[in-house]
């Protein structure tokens, strides 16, 4: 499993709650089926857009085996298994790897505000209790800090099971750093949709995306056409998705994304679980008005761009 690599659209899949705030188990499995037939590559659950920090070590162990179990092997499950205390993320990495998680994210320890060799010793730690992929997740605006390209570096030249990372850090010129640096030995994800496209030129193979919760099909096809060099149809599909890519970060994530997953009839229930809270009427006009640009976009794509 170690040599497993996940390229193309990953969904960072938002968490379905009931009205009171509990776990909403059938919209999750049905959300998982849409997923999958809009043609998406590979699934992430509680990632930090699946509010991952909120639900309690039960809840986060259901979703894993709600996804992989209705995913049924027909794409990957990326089990998102951080946390800012590596004994924490080790028992979510196991209950992952038990569960059947076809891999795992781990983000850098976030408010620890670790040092270089700390990072390193986490991630590592972490890796010699799994033989599955472990997806690196470079988001220094949470975390405070970065994980370095020396880093990076000291990880994939002891650890055969780490050769991901998803980057969120906003700078198109670290797809080129850790390229040419590492070249094959490791698959570069971008972490922002608005980004997808400049990335892959740059050499990233994919994106995990929180704009796939809705409009997978699309995603895909953004992706795909931007691995195969087609730059020109690409650009269209981007272009008709970026309202949205905009607009999802208008509040803190997922809160956007979720009140559009509420609007297609996808999710019964926009709730969020505090500290983040509802959309003020302000922003979810604007994130509403985006969804219903972005769906007339999509309508109205030339023909040449098939999905």
């Amino acid at each position: 499993m170690a040599n497993n690599r996940f390229t193309g659209s990953i969904t960072a899949m938002a968490t379905p709650f009931q009205s009171d705030g509990t776990l909403a188990a059938d919209d999750l499995k049905r959300f998982v089926e849409s997923q999958i037939v809009g043609g998406i590559g590979a699934l992430l659950p509680m990632g930090t857009t699946g509010e991952s920090p909120t639900l309690n070590h039960e809840e986060h162990g259901e979703v894993v085996e709600i996804v992989i179990d209705a995913a049924k092997g027909r794409v990957p499950v990326i089990a998102g298994a951080g946390s800012n205390s590596t004994r924490e993320a080790i028992a979510m990495t196991r209950h992952a790897d038990a569960a059947g998680a076809d891999g795992v994210l781990h983000v850098t320890g976030y408010y620890n505000k670790p040092s270089q060799e700390g990072i390193f010793q986490h991630f590592s730690a972490v890796a010699q209790e799994t033989d599955k992929p472990i997806v690196l997740y470079s988001i220094p605006g949470r975390c405070i800090v970065d994980i370095s390209l020396s880093t990076v570096e000291r990880l994939v030249s002891k650890h055969a099971n780490i050769r991901h990372i998803k980057e969120s850090g906003g700078d198109v010129a670290r797809v080129d750093e850790l390229k040419a640096a590492l070249g094959d030995d490791i698959t570069v994800l971008s972490g922002d949709d608005g980004l997808t496209l400049s990335f892959i030129s740059s050499g990233a193979e994919g994106v995990i995306s929180v704009a796939s919760n809705l409009f997978p099909t699309e995603v895909t096809e953004l992706v795909n056409l931007a691995m195969e060099g087609d730059l020109k149809k690409a650009t269209q599909v981007h272009q008709a998705l970026y309202p949205l890519f905009r607009d999802l970060f208008i509040e803190p994530s997922p809160v956007p994304v979720k009140l559009c997953l509420r609007e297609m009839g996808l999710f019964q229930s926009d709730r969020v679980r505090l500290p983040l809270c509802g959309i003020s009427d302000e922003n979810s006009a604007i994130v509403l008005n985006a969804l219903n640009v972005v769906t007339e976009n999509i309508q109205n794509l030339s023909t040449t761009v098939t999905a």
